[in-house]
């Protein structure tokens, strides 16, 4: 497990955190995820490749940033 910090500054609101969410734990069921729309801020513990991950909340539609 390794623990990967985003941001995603168009993440609005608690819908867009859970659609956030459930795309990362599409790629990895095990994953937790704290997607916190007050600061912007996705803090993922995953065993997947951090690529991956990326990719699969830019294919929700949101713009991932390396905090």
């Amino acid at each position: 497990m390794q623990t990967l910090t985003l941001t995603v500054p168009d993440m609005a609101c608690a819908a867009c955190a859970e659609t956030i969410t459930k795309a990362v734990q599409a790629i990895d069921t095990k994953a937790s995820v704290q997607a916190n729309p007050d600061t912007k801020a996705v803090i993922i513990n995953s065993a997947n490749d951090p690529n991956a991950i990326t990719q699969a909340i830019t294919d929700a539609g949101y713009t991932v940033e390396q905090a």
